[in-house]
């Protein structure tokens, strides 16, 4: 690859699925079998912290995964108890339990491992560093970005009698044998004819 913005964001996905696939391992070895990795990850962030699922989300990186179903699982295996919140009945607060305490801090002693074996690996604090105010500015970056995206304007209701509801119809599957995913469905209610 000769762009290295594109690079970047490639090694990014790779090292946070090959960082998942360490811990998986580390479960493996401890000999736990009912939580995954991506939980277990949720859970060490959540530390010593009682938090809402929604602060959890944002908290942490849980790409392809459903949050609330992996809470679910975790108050299931009592790695994590739950409370309804008194002032919001639909918010969810949730905290480690002592069987996930035990496991919070076997997950701190594998980090705490993993950096001490990085000297072998030519990796210094500095470097860490380095990549970390790199990747910060990153996600700065993104963030404004995503703010700079315009979002497409919802799609006003069209009558049957007007044109552009008739060129809709014409486009639609079998309206006169062109095919198109890009236009919208019949509105509700309208007719076709």
């Amino acid at each position: 690859m000769d762009n290295p913005y594109l690079e970047v964001i490639s090694y990014v996905e790779r090292l946070h699925r090959q960082f998942l696939e360490v811990v998986k391992l580390e479960l493996e070895g401890l000999g736990i079998h009912n939580i995954n990795n991506v939980q277990a990850m949720m859970l060490f962030n959540i530390g010593d912290a009682e938090m809402t699922v929604g602060e959890l989300t944002l908290r942490g990186c849980y790409l392809g995964s459903n949050v609330s179903y992996n809470v679910k699982k975790m108050v299931e295996n009592e790695y994590l108890s739950h409370e309804r919140s008194v002032h919001d009945r639909r918010s969810i607060h949730v905290r480690l339990t002592e069987k996930g305490i035990k496991l919070r801090d076997r997950l701190t002693a594998m980090h705490r491992r993993h950096a001490e074996m990085l000297s072998q690996a030519a990796v210094s604090a500095d470097d860490l560093q380095a990549a970390g105010v790199t990747l910060r500015r990153l996600e700065r970056f993104w963030i404004r970005a995503a703010d700079l995206v315009q979002r497409p304007q919802p799609l006003a209701p069209v009558s049957s009698g007007s044109a552009s509801f008739r060129l809709m119809h014409d486009l639609r599957p079998g309206g006169n044998g062109q095919e198109t995913e890009l236009v919208p469905r019949t509105p509700v209610g309208a007719r076709i004819g």
